[in-house]
């Protein structure tokens, strides 16, 4: 299965999110997390993102009788970069998207509902509008989109800092021929 295939699926991508941050997992932490997520489905995502090299066996130990695996995420293996996105087929964009907004809706989910949960005091924002741009007006507000994020990606996990999923989506919503 290729990196494309890996991750063109909710459950995998929802790992991948979760192995962010140089943290080191077990399948247990794995359930923990993602318990909307049958214990078998995730020992078999887990096995099929170590084969594709996305994740690896960081540690190994003997825990009552059986071997715990410690994983990693491989960071330059985890993501679609744009030489993948430009082979991408409208079928793959479609199952990429579809993957991502199922990744998206199950880990709301799973923040509302944790305890104390509290969107307005959590900043929890979900908006979206439409914005008039030229070729160029995208490109320079997706440049400084990227150095925003980029400003922020290098944080490690540290006492005050919290994850954070920030998904951005960004498409014409007509077709430009059709326009006067």
């Amino acid at each position: 299965m290729d990196t494309l295939d890996l991750l063109l699926h909710p459950v995998r991508l929802r790992i991948v999110h979760f192995m962010s941050g140089g943290h080191t997992r077990t399948t247990s932490d794995l359930c923990a997390r993602l318990p909307d997520v049958p214990k078998t489905t995730l020992y078999r995502h887990v096995g099929l993102l170590v084969e594709g090299g996305v994740l690896e066996v960081a540690d190994e130990q003997r825990v009552q009788g059986a071997v715990e695996r410690h994983y990693q995420l491989h960071r330059d293996r985890a993501a679609i970069d744009s030489a993948m996105a430009a082979s991408m087929s409208p079928d793959d964009h479609r199952r990429g998207f579809a993957a991502a907004m199922a990744a998206l809706l199950a880990e709301f989910n799973a923040y509302l509902d944790r305890e104390g949960a509290d969107p307005t005091a959590d900043s929890v924002g979900y908006r979206q509008g439409t914005l008039w741009l030229s070729p160029d007006e995208l490109a320079e507000m997706i440049d400084g989109l990227r150095n925003v994020f980029a400003a922020c990606a290098g944080n490690k996990p540290a006492a005050g800092r919290n994850p954070h999923l920030v998904s951005a989506v960004f498409f014409p919503t007509e077709d430009q021929h059709s326009l006067p």
